[in-house]
């Protein structure tokens, strides 16, 4: 917000994009923060005064003789003041800058460059439930062990995971991926109900799970009050499988009554821990069996009768709005199981979720061509320590976090939260991440911790759609393309954000990918030049080779 203070009552000016004072030789910006709060915007106590924020003006009050008199505002234009960029070669690590007083400016259009990128916002898409990664219960084990070793880093990790704010330095990631029972990445194989043949569940005990787990969560819904939490079992109990255990094996159908009312109980159980459930899964990874730790086959056929049976019970004991999501498996299958499961039961299911391990993301389109109306999701994928940091981060934007929302995601998660420096603690015994798995943030022993790449790269996406008011929504994808002989060197996707008052001027975020850094075999880090098209209106900006997120604001 930017307020412009007037000593008496002479009339107010403007010029540059800016407010300013009349009887002074040059503009006098008194309040200019791209982290002023939503609350701060009722305009402090002058004579005469003229607020604006977001390129929207707020307030105009003149102080006269007889009473207030409001003054209108001439038209603003459009403007990029705010700027997040990560780069290739490390100078930039999700660093914010803010370009006034030189801002740029959308003006009447000239030649296109040669990298020419068109915003449409009459083209709108889906609303994104947000980034994140999943709270395993390895990750929640070394963030509480942090929690114990030094509070502060403990606070300042979570803060700058999580914490939404508008403009302060955090990813503000909003959504947490949450295994019921036992992962691969838990100290031991369990499950809320391992008394062979309950059927009734009598014996199901939502604190069979770590109490570190729930308390990590509690501590994130501390600071970020817009979190989901999307449970989903890497195994039903072992009794519930021909094998016997949770490792490997495949589901018993004649179960299927029993293993949705087990799924709801564990909704209820995080409910008394004070966790709401935004979604849940029937099974991660239906489609593996690995004897070396939680993993179980499930038809499509069982999916989608689990899904009805859940569906009722979700509606009859109180949680009709939790999305149940089917699939949760690779990009490769996306023509047969996902699709298959909403043939049968489309009626319980909100929609499906996709992992990266076999296949690419342009087959979510198959599964968005036959269900339109219908969420995708993109849930885990996982680099591995000893990788080259600028190709992970090519990667996940081009795959992920441009990739998978330009076709037709609403998230983008990675896997684990937090681990130490070798891909642990791990199941005893499991075979899984023979390369020790990366996670966003690594911990270690000693108290300290280090951002990854993985880090990055949420963050740069994350800032593209969080809410710009206290309780507004979240970001829509809106049209993007580039154009140009250039175009193939940019991988770039566009957000608009709302506001809690319809007179507020909307955000507008566009988070572009510069990948030119090699001319004919050799290595070249090239910025490149782009225009920017907007409603008729045309801005140039240079990206640096990396990521940049840009704000700007409009009617």
């Amino acid at each position: 917000m930017r307020c412009l203070a007037e000593p008496s009552a002479p009339s107010v000016g403007f010029a540059n994009g800016e407010y300013i004072r009349s009887n002074v030789g040059s503009p006098e910006r008194l309040y200019d923060s791209p982290t002023d709060s939503p609350e701060s915007r009722r305009c402090p106590v002058f004579e005469s005064l003229v607020c604006f924020k977001g390129g929207s003006m707020l307030c105009s009050i003149s102080s006269l003789s007889l009473g207030l008199a409001f003054v209108v505002a001439p038209a603003l234009s459009q403007q990029i003041f705010d700027v997040w960029a990560t780069t290739w070669d490390r100078s930039q690590l999700f660093k914010y800058t803010d370009l006034s007083p030189n801002p740029v400016n959308f003006v009447t259009p000239g030649a296109a460059s040669q990298a020419d990128i068109v915003i449409n916002d009459g083209s709108v898409f889906q609303t994104i439930a947000g980034f994140g990664a999943t709270l395993t219960d390895s990750s929640a084990l070394v963030l509480n062990n942090l929690k114990n070793k030094n509070p502060a880093n403990y606070w300042s990790v979570l803060g700058t995971l999580f914490d939404p704010t508008d403009g302060v330095y955090s990813a503000g990631l909003s959504y947490l991926r949450v295994p019921l029972g036992a992962s691969d990445f838990s100290a031991n194989v369990y499950s809320f109900d391992d008394v062979a043949w309950d059927s009734g569940l009598y014996d199901f005990n939502i604190n069979n799970a770590p109490s570190y787990l729930f308390s990590v969560i509690n501590d994130i819904q501390s600071i970020n009050r817009y979190l989901k939490v999307h449970l989903l079992p890497w195994s039903p109990p072992g009794w519930m499988k021909d094998s016997g255990t949770m490792k490997g094996g495949s589901f018993n159908s004649a179960y299927i009554s029993v293993y949705a009312n087990y799924l709801l109980k564990s909704i209820q159980g995080f409910q008394s821990h004070g966790i709401n459930t935004y979604a849940i899964s029937i099974q991660n990874e239906p489609e593996n069996s690995d004897s070396t730790y939680p993993t179980c086959l499930i038809t499509a056929d069982q999916e989608a009768e689990i899904g009805r049976t859940l569906r009722i019970l979700l509606d009859a004991y109180g949680f009709p709005s939790v999305r149940i999501i089917g699939y949760e498996h690779n990009w490769i299958d996306a023509r047969g199981f996902p699709i298959q499961v909403m043939q049968e039961a489309q009626d319980a299911f909100a929609g499906v979720s996709f992992h990266c391990y076999s296949g690419s993301v342009g087959q979510q389109d198959t599964f968005h061509n036959a269900f339109p109306d219908k969420e995708i999701y993109f849930t885990e994928c996982t680099g591995t320590y000893g990788s080259d940091w600028w190709s992970d981060i090519k990667w996940n934007m081009d795959n992920i976090f441009t990739g998978s929302l330009n076709h037709g995601s609403s998230s983008g998660l990675l896997w684990n939260l937090a681990l130490d420096g070798n891909g642990n603690p791990k199941l005893p015994g499991t075979s899984s991440c023979p390369k020790p798995c990366r996670p966003v943030v690594t911990v270690n022993s000693d108290g300290s911790y280090s951002w990854n790449q993985e880090f990055f790269v949420l963050g740069q996406a994350s800032k593209a759609i969080l809410p710009r008011d206290v309780n507004g929504p979240f970001g829509q994808r809106i049209g993007a393309s580039v154009g140009g002989s250039l175009s193939g060197l940019l991988r770039v996707i566009a957000f608009e954000t709302g506001r809690v008052k319809a007179s507020d001027w909307k955000r507008y975020s566009l988070v572009v990918l510069n990948w030119d850094d090699n001319q004919n075999g050799n290595w070249d880090p090239t910025p490149i030049k782009a225009t920017i098209e907007f409603r008729g209106k045309q801005a140039t900006y240079t990206f640096p080779v990396g990521v940049t997120t840009l704000w700007w604001y409009a009617p």
